[in-house]
């Protein structure tokens, strides 16, 4: 199926128009806005780009917008035994927290150090990169924060951008210098070390590098079986691309890079995996790509979703982990899809 330029900009701008204000509604009850936008399905802003990806796309699910009013939203986290997201606001220094059953938006955390990407450990913790601290942090059960890392060999991080857990504990995360080249997600510096990527062991505090060379490294997740790690790079700080690595058999190296996919004049950011392998990448640039991008295993975009802001990142929640829970440059965005990501977070 083909989106026209003028169906599409026709959908984004009332969803743009129709902004939905967090709790408005209230929980349990139905109420008539007649600047709430109608949207008739199937959605024509859920683009269907190959037959692979068709099976996803369910008939009567539509992209929401959750919530807005956020500078450049980020991180997002699900915690299903709470059925509530946690995500960053960063350049407002804070994190975020979205009820599924209310649809009401609070304050999680204020100051939040600039965090940025934010997963949880395999009991069910918070997480958190943090740009202007420049370390990664545990959130524990009572709310105490404990360090989990802050430098290396000595040196301090550049600014911990994304995060992800594998199922051995181990705690993986980029270091690009993104959050201190300004004022605006992080307090400008001079970075103390080349951009990297790390692995930490947290019952032995093992930290090591996973990548020899890296310039520019972001978003990252494993394949569902873990064998490989997809990561988003930009090479020479042009344009993105994403790289697969092999987990080594021990599973504490990356190797054997390969070119996943060049970016272009597209700007892909964080992504999650679904159970079948496909990627499901926040994607921006010109105002007619931003969205999802969805990719098969194989490199080929198989389905694009449309929204009137660039995504930064995503997650998969929901009950049965199908609701894809996307973070753009200032709004929260939901769709139900039919497939589950690959992990809780």
């Amino acid at each position: 199926m083909k989106t026209s330029r003028r169906a599409f900009l026709a959908a984004t701008g009332a969803v743009a128009a129709g902004a939905l204000l967090p709790g408005d509604a209230g929980a349990g009850k139905i109420s008539y806005d007649p600047t709430y936008p109608v949207v008739a399905y199937p959605d024509a802003r859920i683009e269907v780009l190959d037959p692979a990806f068709a099976r996803y796309r369910l008939f009567s699910a539509a992209i929401e917008r959750l919530a807005t009013g956020f500078l450049w939203a980020e991180g997002p986290v699900w915690f299903g035994d709470g059925r509530y997201l946690l995500f960053s606001d960063i350049p407002n220094n804070r994190i975020m927290k979205w009820e599924e059953e209310t649809g009401r938006v609070s304050v999680y955390r204020k100051p939040s150090n600039y965090a940025n990407g934010n997963t949880r450990d395999r009991q069910g913790r918070l997480i958190t990169c943090e740009h202007d601290s420049r370390r990664v942090t545990r959130t524990e059960y009572d709310g105490s924060i404990t360090v989990l890392a802050d430098a290396y060999q000595g040196k301090r991080f550049n600014s911990p951008n994304d995060v992800v857990v594998k199922s051995d504990d181990s705690i993986w995360f980029t270091d690009p210098p993104y959050g201190i080249l300004g004022h605006y997600e992080g307090t400008k510096s001079k970075p103390d070390m080349d951009h990297s990527i790390y692995r930490l062991d947290p019952k032995t505090k093992e930290l090591t590098r996973v990548v020899d060379e890296i310039t520019g490294p972001n978003g990252l997740a494993f394949s569902p079986d873990e064998s490989r790690m997809y990561v988003v790079a930009r090479p020479k700080m042009a344009s993105r691309v994403v790289y697969v690595y092999d987990v080594s058999k021990d599973g504490k190296k990356l190797t054997n890079r390969q070119l996943f996919m060049d970016c272009g004049d597209g700007n892909a950011d964080g992504f999650r995996v679904d159970v079948d392998g496909n990627l499901w990448m926040g994607w921006g640039s010109k105002p007619e790509q931003n969205g999802v991008i969805i990719m098969s295993p194989q490199g080929k975009q198989i389905g694009h979703i449309h929204t009137p802001e660039r995504i930064a990142n995503l997650t998969f929640g929901g009950a049965k982990r199908t609701r894809l829970l996307m973070t753009g440059c200032q709004s929260l965005y939901s769709l139900v899809v039919d497939v589950q990501g690959a992990t809780v977070s």
